[in-house]
């Protein structure tokens, strides 16, 4: 059985995928503590793989592409439930912190590394080995040292996307941090968060 906070259909909000229709599974729980989490994905019940496909099956009608998240999917997401979501005919993505290993047949990963960062919590390394897209948050007055060695790694896209603060002048502040920085630093792309500017989930 997996702890599951919610089943979802709507647009890809961020990334490479920005704009695209997807099922989301948020799966329930953490490994990290993050001062600026804007995800509330502690609440659960507990459904089988079973039950997870049929939920994201009539959750997205005829799409087939569906994303993993959380909290932190990989401390639950294991090779049956990769096998049954396939099975189902769906294309998976997944959102992770990259401190887990990702099973098997995960068709896009992408990796949001939160461990360095201001007010974050947790003393895990980074643990995965082949990334799709890495997707780095922005908090005001992080270092450069603490950006750039993301930079490095391996991957077709790097996005630097801007904290959400809570205080739309304080977002403001920061989505301007962001743009100045990639604008010195382009092998960094900018992401946003299109949903929440949308109004949409």
């Amino acid at each position: 059985m997996y702890k599951v906070n919610e089943i979802f259909y709507s647009l890809q909000g961020e990334g490479a995928w920005s704009g695209t229709p997807m099922v989301f599974v948020r799966l329930s729980g953490c490994n990290l503590k993050c001062a600026f989490c804007d995800t509330a994905h502690e609440a659960f019940r507990e459904m089988s793989a079973e039950q997870i496909v049929a939920k994201a099956i009539e959750a997205g009608e005829e799409c087939r592409m569906l994303c993993l998240t959380g909290g932190e999917p990989t401390l639950q997401a294991d090779d049956k439930l990769v096998s049954a979501l396939h099975k189902a005919g769906f294309s998976i993505h997944i959102e992770t912190n990259g401190t887990k290993s990702v099973p098997e047949g995960i068709d896009w990963i992408t990796v949001s590394p939160k461990l360095g960062l201001p007010g974050v919590k947790g003393n895990a390394a980074l643990k995965i080995r082949h990334i799709d897209e890495l997707k780095l948050v922005y908090v005001p007055g992080m270092e450069e040292d603490s950006i750039e060695k993301w930079a490095s790694v391996h991957t077709e896209f790097h996005f630097l996307q801007p904290c959400d603060l809570g205080d739309s002048e304080k977002n403001r502040l920061c989505l301007e941090e962001t743009i100045d920085y990639i604008k010195k630093h382009p092998e960094w792309s900018l992401s946003l968060q299109m949903h929440k500017f949308l109004g949409i989930r």
